[in-house]
């Protein structure tokens, strides 16, 4: 209770003004952290590079990046753009060489999973079936593809086409099943069609349909994010997501927010509303499987982030291969231009040492909520104390509990895990995106 009344105390003060600089308190506690988890040695800087270091390897996973959009929502952070039929031919004929790239470099290794995101992928629905068909021709597929959709999009056409492609996973941007918060959110849609839509997408027998929705909008009441819940639950949901407004700087919600210096939901009404959605989702029979997500028991999870080594396609996609983490270039045009000259559109990359390595796939089991030990143990082994440290203070605070087999964040510890990602990793994505969207080969970016 301490620590929650601290922090509580610190971000309430920011909230009122009495520490203007917030971006510094977050600079300073990030130099810490680093310093005191990874010493001197490891550099927090991506670099221009004008190819992509790949090992020997078996297998992978895809992330393909779909940039256009008919509706362009305000508070979206992702490298997108207005839906321009000129660009489309261009784009898919230079992910197809991108794709025949890779092919020539790795052979036909197995591709482990298939992710889509935009953008709006159902923008370019033929589209998809061609360069899901190029993967299939150039590499083994043995894994679930995932979709991201809108319900603007969604009609029986539309269904069949992403069976049709061999599409398994679904998931389903609603964001809000109340007027109010679409009209916020930009959204093209009305409350009213989102049960049809919902319905024809659960009922198109997928392996798992999931629903997005989003909480902590200005205006927004627990009920609300109840009701959200409560309607996705009784259309027959295998799963939902629910994120927190994400206020980038650079993006038209973070600019509309200051501007008009709307009020978002403070600290502890924040705090209330997690924990009325996660225990809302346990009575209601879904299992936690992220800081985010519940799911059914018995339906494969629906999951964008959690995979260990990538390539990304697409203008602005990032790929973590080979111990580095890479980005193409953001620019859709210079996308199109550097493939079409027969290379790779890698832009960006930052080298990752071997103990950030193993914090990185920390961060992710903690996304997960859990830490298998037998994985820990190998990675860690004993000489690290300051992992064991931090598990002993994270035990303490009431943030994790130990189980016989693994480490289990507490319904505490995964909201002040979700609070870390909006305050401190998503600082990171800020400082890359923002220099990433205005110059297509930045020379350096320090995060």
């Amino acid at each position: 209770m301490l620590f929650y009344a601290i922090i509580s105390i610190v971000i309430s003060k920011i909230k009122l003004g009495v520490l203007k600089d917030f971006n510094m308190l977050i600079e300073t506690a990030t130099k810490w952290a680093r310093r005191y988890m990874l010493g001197a040695g490891q550099e927090f800087v991506f670099k221009h590079i004008d190819d992509i270091e790949l090992p020997r390897m078996d297998k992978i996973d895809l992330y393909i990046h779909i940039p256009f959009c008919k509706n362009v929502c305000p508070y979206c952070p992702y490298n997108k753009i207005k839906y321009d039929k000129k660009l489309v031919k261009p784009y898919v004929d230079a992910m197809l060489n991108e794709i025949e790239q890779y092919h020539r470099r790795l052979g036909e290794i197995e591709i482990d999973s298939i992710y889509i995101g935009g953008g709006t992928p159902t923008n370019l629905i033929d589209e998809l079936a061609v360069i899901l068909k190029k993967i299939r021709e150039s590499f083994i597929l043995t894994g679930d593809i995932a979709i991201e959709t809108n319900p603007d999009d969604i009609n029986g056409e539309v269904i069949n086409k992403l069976k049709r492609c061999g599409v398994t996973l679904l998931s389903l941007g609603v964001q809000s099943f109340n007027d109010k918060c679409l009209v916020f959110l930009g959204r093209s849609y009305k409350a009213n069609i989102l049960s049809q839509v919902a319905t024809l997408a659960l009922s198109s027998n997928f392996e798992s349909v999931n629903i997005d929705l989003m909480f902590a909008l200005p205006g927004q009441s627990i009920s609300d994010v109840i009701n959200d819940l409560r309607q996705s639950f009784s259309l027959g949901a295998d799963q939902v997501t629910l994120y927190p407004l994400f206020t980038f700087p650079y993006s038209a919600a973070g600019k509309y927010l200051k501007l008009k210096r709307i009020k978002m939901p403070n600290i502890f009404t924040r705090r209330k509303m997690y924990k009325a959605i996660h225990q809302f989702c346990l009575n209601s029979g879904f299992q936690r499987v992220s800081v985010w997500g519940f799911k059914k028991d018995n339906v494969p999870r629906y999951s964008s982030v959690t995979r260990d080594c990538y390539i990304g396609l697409g203008a602005g996609a990032g790929s973590f291969v080979s111990s580095a983490f890479y980005f193409n270039t953001f620019s859709i045009r210079e996308y199109i231009k550097t493939l079409s000259s027969g290379k790779l559109p890698v832009a960006l990359k930052m080298g990752v040492g071997k103990k950030l390595s193993r914090y990185y796939w920390l961060y992710w089991r903690l996304y997960d909520t859990y830490i298998p030990k037998k994985y820990f143990k190998e990675l860690f082994g004993e000489e690290d104390k300051k992992i064991y440290r931090l598990l002993w203070l994270s035990k303490i605070l009431g943030l994790c509990r130990e189980e016989t087999n693994q480490f289990s964040l507490t319904e505490r510890g995964a909201f002040w895990l979700h609070l870390m990602q909006n305050y401190f990793v998503l600082n990171y994505i800020n400082k890359v995106w923002s220099v990433a969207m205005k110059e297509a080969w930045p020379d350096r970016i320090k995060i």
